[in-house]
């Protein structure tokens, strides 16, 4: 485990055993840690040889469970109380990336973000309002927090390619924020791609895993 910005990570290097050309960060859901996500790295090293994978834990600690981490509490689901969450952990994620991103000596164009659940929910926020864009966003069972800019300022966002990925099935993020965030985000000048999982639930299935790999590849050496 290592630390950068105050923010403990699990970092894997590329499998070509080269210096890191490229950088996946994998932010988890709630109540979840680092090493959740470091399990997908298996399934994509092989498109991805020449990346490295950084897998941060949250800055808070989860206070749903006794255990794992959380980006912002979800106590209430409230639109106005997710928002408010997700702004204040966006500056703690940004200066985490920008630390990340010295110490290995890449750049935005070089850097790609996976998202699950409340991941995702961080990624759609925080990766379109930085100063630069990144090379694109993929995002698992999520949902869109939006404080309006998609709608009246869409010009002021940088623009990346977004895939999405969600479960019909999902009973913990309902499918229907699949078709809210892919609308909204289209709508904004945004580059979507979609794919959803028949009867899967809150999980990453094998299309899922496959798909995101592609997209990644096509992301970060096309």
């Amino acid at each position: 485990m290592k630390n950068l910005a105050g923010l403990d990570y699990e970092y894997v290097a590329p499998k070509s055993g080269k210096a890191a050309q490229s950088i996946v960060f994998l932010l988890h859901g709630l109540g979840s840690n680092a090493q959740d996500l470091i399990g997908l790295v298996q399934y994509w090293e092989d498109a991805l040889p020449d990346t490295a994978f950084i897998s941060p834990n949250a800055p808070f600690p989860c206070d749903m469970a006794s255990y794992g981490y959380q980006w912002f509490s979800l106590q209430s689901r409230a639109p106005d109380a997710m928002l408010k969450g997700v702004q204040t952990a966006f500056p703690i994620l940004s200066g985490f990336v920008d630390a990340c991103l010295a110490e290995y000596g890449l750049d935005e164009s070089k850097m790609a973000a996976v998202g699950f659940s409340q991941g995702s929910m961080m990624s759609m926020y925080s990766f379109p309002r930085r100063a630069k864009p990144c090379a694109g966003i993929a995002c698992y069972s999520g949902s869109l927090l939006d404080d309006g800019t998609l709608v009246k300022d869409p010009n002021s966002l940088q623009k990346m390619p977004i895939l999405l990925v969600h479960g019909t099935a999902d009973d913990v993020v309902p499918f229907a924020a699949f078709e809210h965030a892919g609308n909204y985000l289209h709508q904004a000048g945004f580059n979507v791609r979609g794919l959803a999982c028949e009867g899967l639930g809150h999980s990453i299935d094998s299309k899922g895993l496959t798909e995101g790999g592609a997209f990644l590849n096509r992301a970060l050496y096309a």
